[in-house]
């Protein structure tokens, strides 16, 4: 595959790198990535990979642009209100990369559909914001064995994990089931700092990126935290669990669990205004 003089151009920052390169920049236009949720850790994943030249990039999402999205999901405008947020976002990434092939998949992502979806794909990314989805993902992408990066954020703390087959624990082996229903607050109910989505979506970027070109050192093995207020990253080593219900030798999931989904009721408008009148 040789590149076009335009290709040489928008991809010279990565190509003058001896860690990707020409090889590298041919893996990133051969890649296929998968992102789950066009929200705040899809929208700076999904426009990073298409200005990067990822060749084919899936984006799953069955919600619509919101007002309340646009202070972190900065894929959307507020032009883009009411619109269907995979169609919002592959506007803007076929605006970033025209050569990017953008497949869009309006709909819930469940355990009637995910392996069927996610079996096209080199690499997923993990963008959702409840326990459910992100349980079900794991739990597709181990059986299926398929790469993937997790990623979590609520109020100024986010944190992501990399799983490749063989290579280091599971999203199941440091969180062993879903918490019980309304345990935990979502990031409507407890609120979130817009920029964090884009440090941790970045970052996910950035996995995808690695694991393409073969570049540098993934997650694996490892969760990295960041908590913005006191400016932490850590990094810690997770063990696998050899009594995994998923990727241990002996599985005890066997079949996809579509887990009861907790209420978002969230804030009312009300609530909202009671805050800041604080």
């Amino acid at each position: 595959m040789a590149f076009t003089d335009e290709q040489l151009e928008r991809y010279s920052r990565h190509i003058i790198l001896k860690e990707v390169g020409v090889k590298g920049q041919k893996k990133l236009m051969a890649g296929k990535v998968l992102i789950i949720g066009a929200g705040g850790l899809g929208a700076p994943a999904a426009m990073y990979l298409a200005a990067a030249g990822v060749g084919t990039i899936g984006i799953a999402d069955a919600d619509v642009v919101d007002l309340s999205n646009l202070q972190r999901q900065v894929i959307h405008t507020t032009d883009d209100l009411g619109k269907p947020k995979v169609q919002s976002a592959a506007e803007t990434m076929k605006a970033i990369n025209p050569d990017v092939n953008v497949v869009t998949y309006e709909d819930f992502i469940a355990a009637n559909n995910i392996a069927d979806i996610i079996k096209d794909y080199d690499f997923v990314l993990d963008g959702t914001d409840n326990f459910p989805a992100k349980f079900l993902i794991n739990d597709a992408c181990v059986q299926a064995g398929i790469p993937f990066c997790h990623a979590g954020i609520i109020r100024f703390r986010g944190q992501l994990m990399t799983w490749v087959p063989g290579e280091g624990p599971c999203y199941r082996c440091v969180f062993k089931e879903p918490p019980p229903k309304d345990a935990v607050p979502t990031c409507k109910q407890a609120g979130v700092i817009g920029a964090m989505a884009g440090v941790i979506g970045c970052l996910q970027a950035m996995e995808a990126v690695k694991f393409l070109t073969g570049a540098g050192e993934l997650l694996t093995g490892k969760l990295l935290t960041y908590d913005a207020l006191t400016n932490t990253i850590r990094t810690v080593n997770i063990p696998e669990d050899p009594d995994c219900a998923v990727c241990s030798d002996h599985p005890t999931i066997t079949e996809l669990i579509d887990y009861e989904q907790a209420a978002c009721d969230g804030l009312s408008k009300d609530d909202v205004a009671e805050a800041a009148a604080e």
